[in-house]
């Protein structure tokens, strides 16, 4: 398409009302909402298919992995199995044939839904000629010029790397070179303690390798609450990880069969191969934003205001690329909150205050609203509720005995202020807690986890427990 000029009407025609860039969970939440409401919108992606790194390389695959390593746990730990069967032996490989299966079926899922909304899905690599204005290199070097009277850039964030670590050796991945992984590594060391190395520890040392976990904070995860951190340093103590807290590399020396990573402190360890995993980059090196008028910071990310609108009135951002809370779930809305403000600039919508947060660890972890050491430092009187899981009949029946649930609530107005589960299904749980912390006026309280019926047995029992032990702090 050629570059629009200005009608007889001196109104510039644009070839869409809106063009985004990105098709993970932001970019699919801004298109599919446009779309909704008849505007001509246009995505680009610069691979083949659709899905972002969301479904090719990070969330789907990784959390994949760990559902058929946390089968595998299962299968291995059950008696029922243990006596009459050996226990069961799955390389990296093996698993990850079920990773690509779940990717195939997300992309053929997810392109329905640009095809039927009629989208047009444009494949290449894009970049900024003005505000209004978009060149897109196609595969086959051919060069397209389309224009739109709104951009977002919804183009997701990609490992970071440093330049002193060759990424090309084949001992030395990332998070999304590690889904190439061939041979079965005995050994393992993950460089970065957070989200993704926290889970890729689980997954690995699930499938029997040595894990050693370099941790550069002081604890893991240290923006949970410290219940819940320590619960996990202590299940990953206790199957054999080990955590190297507060370290930081120096150099890493690779070979043809092992790598060895020297640390600062002047540790050294050796291991098969090295998962990097510390730190994310915004994708924005190559859309050429100063053509746009814009300029990100050293991460690779974008400043927005409320609206998700950047610097430069007609361009928005969502997803990864503008960090926190960088999680797949609030890009998508994140995207959704942005076409009502391209539609509607006076659009007051807000992504809701306590977004929860899930951790594929095995078991999982997930959180809602305020920690305890929030809840201490501003001086609210809280108090606590708490459920075993190794307590409740479903645990026992399916052998899930490890994990527990807590609840954090007020003294006087028994308001739900905080909800933390560490255990198996610990990301569905917690939805349950989520909806009674988002009613109004006195709809939120403790004291509906007692006064409701659930199911017997279920794990959302754990909320009734839960809620009877807190209450019997009271006096």
């Amino acid at each position: 398409m050629a570059k629009s000029t200005p009608s007889k009407s001196n109104k510039i025609h644009f070839d869409f009302d809106a063009i985004i860039i990105g098709t993970g969970p932001g970019g699919e939440g801004t298109s599919m909402e446009l779309a909704k409401k008849n505007k001509r919108v246009a995505i680009v992606e610069r691979y083949k298919e659709v899905g972002g790194g969301c479904t090719h390389w990070g969330t789907i695959p990784s959390k994949a992995l760990r559902q058929s390593v946390s089968r595998l746990i299962e299968y291995n730990s059950n008696p029922l199995f243990r006596q009459h069967e050996k226990a069961k032996h799955l390389t990296f490989s093996d698993i990850l044939s079920h990773a690509s299966a779940v990717i195939r079926k997300q992309v053929q899922l997810r392109s329905g839904f640009y095809d039927r909304n009629r989208v047009e899905h444009i494949v290449g690599e894009a970049s900024f000629v003005d505000k209004h204005t978009l060149k897109i290199i196609k595969p086959d070097g051919s060069i397209e010029t389309i224009t739109a009277k709104q951009i977002v850039i919804a183009t997701g964030s990609h490992p970071y790397r440093p330049d002193d670590i060759d990424f090309n050796h084949p001992r030395v991945y990332d998070s999304d070179t590690i889904l190439s992984l061939k041979h079965d590594p005995r050994s393992v060391i993950i460089y970065g303690a957070g989200v993704i190395g926290s889970e890729y520890a689980s997954i690995f040392r699930g499938l029997s390798v040595k894990v050693d976990l370099v941790n550069t904070r002081d604890r893991l995860l240290s923006f949970l609450d410290d219940e819940m951190s320590d619960a996990l340093s202590y299940h990953f103590w206790n199957n054999g990880v080990v955590i190297r807290h507060g370290e930081q590399i120096k150099s890493v020396d690779a070979t043809d069969d092992h790598v060895i990573v020297n640390l600062e402190s002047g540790k050294k360890m050796k291991a098969d191969c090295l998962l990097w995993a510390n730190g994310r980059t915004g994708n924005t090196a190559a859309l050429q934003l100063e053509n746009a008028g814009l300029k990100a910071d050293g991460r690779g990310q974008l400043k927005v205001n409320d609206l998700y609108q950047t610097s430069v009135d007609n361009i928005y951002a969502v997803g990864d690329v503008i960090g926190y809370p960088s999680l797949a779930s609030a890009a998508y809305d994140q995207g959704r909150l942005a076409a009502y403000a391209m539609m509607d600039n006076k659009s007051t919508a807000k992504l809701i205050a306590d977004i929860p947060t899930g951790i594929y660890t095995i078991p999982e972890i997930s959180s809602v609203g305020k920690t305890e050491q929030e809840l201490t430092e501003a001086k609210i009187p809280y108090e606590v509720g708490r459920s075993q899981f190794k307590h409740l009949a479903r645990a026992q029946i399916a052998n899930s005995l490890v994990g527990s649930l807590k609840i954090l609530f007020h003294r006087e107005t028994k308001e739900i202020l905080g909800i933390h589960c560490f255990g198996e299904n610990a990301a569905e749980i917690i939805h349950i807690g989520q909806a009674i912390m988002q009613q109004k006026g006195k709809g939120n309280t403790i004291e509906y986890f007692v006064n409701t019926t659930f199911n017997y047995p279920t794990m959302a029992e754990a909320f009734r427990v839960a809620a009877l032990n807190g209450l019997n702090r009271l006096f």
